[in-house]
């Protein structure tokens, strides 16, 4: 069995530990969220940006260790926008693989994938997805995009608004839960899953600050 702990920063931030390792996903530069700050003295062995937009690539603001990872990141480059990236460039997600489990986080995905992407997305037993338009697929290309996965496997919602955090041309999460039906609110910001007892749930964590 292998165990894999998930936390929380808010936007599209996760940090995986697993193995004896750890990776931080997208961490986000101060000021450029609204309504969110992330934590200082996050350590990891590794950080992996999807792209190169401040809001996705303050590596910088983590402490790494430099530690080779006892896991596989594989990256998959797809458009961030509905125009081939013409828009807004390119984006990457990302698959961790780990004994039993892959994790895949999906970075600033632009528009729904194709079928070769797909069937690298039916793999995964763990999903971060965005969710709420604008700069990334909004929430009723979510839902297929959810449709569309093996089961059982967790769906995790990110770079959505909240209040008074995100961006204001985002879908709010209210809006969000009427297209993506079943979202199940978690008041944790950190969560532990087992390769051999993946949750079939769609979640949100609350982001750690």
């Amino acid at each position: 069995m292998t165990k894999a702990i998930i936390s929380y920063y808010g936007h599209s931030c996760f940090k995986i530990e697993a193995e004896n390792s750890s990776v931080v996903f997208d961490p986000y530069e101060c000021g450029s969220v609204p309504g969110l700050q992330l934590p200082r003295g996050i350590i990891a062995d590794a950080v992996s940006c999807s792209h190169e937009h401040g809001d996705h690539n303050a590596a910088h603001l983590v402490k790494t260790t430099g530690r080779k990872l006892n896991f596989q990141l594989h990256k998959l480059t797809v458009p961030h926008d509905h125009h081939d990236g013409a828009h807004r460039g390119l984006s990457d997600i990302t698959f961790v693989t780990l004994p039993g489990m892959t994790i895949a986080h999906l970075g600033d995905l632009g528009r729904l994938p194709t079928k070769a992407e797909y069937a690298e997305l039916e793999k995964a037993d763990v999903v971060l997805l965005p969710c709420a338009g604008y700069f990334t697929i909004d929430s009723k290309e979510a839902a297929e995009i959810i449709g569309h996965l093996k089961h059982p496997c967790l769906k995790i919602l990110m770079h959505f608004r909240e209040g008074q955090r995100g961006y204001d041309v985002q879908e709010n999460i209210d809006e969000i839960m009427g297209d993506i039906q079943g979202v199940e609110r978690l008041n944790k910001s950190t969560m532990s899953v087992n390769s051999d007892d993946i949750p079939d749930k769609i979640i949100t964590l609350e982001p750690a600050q």
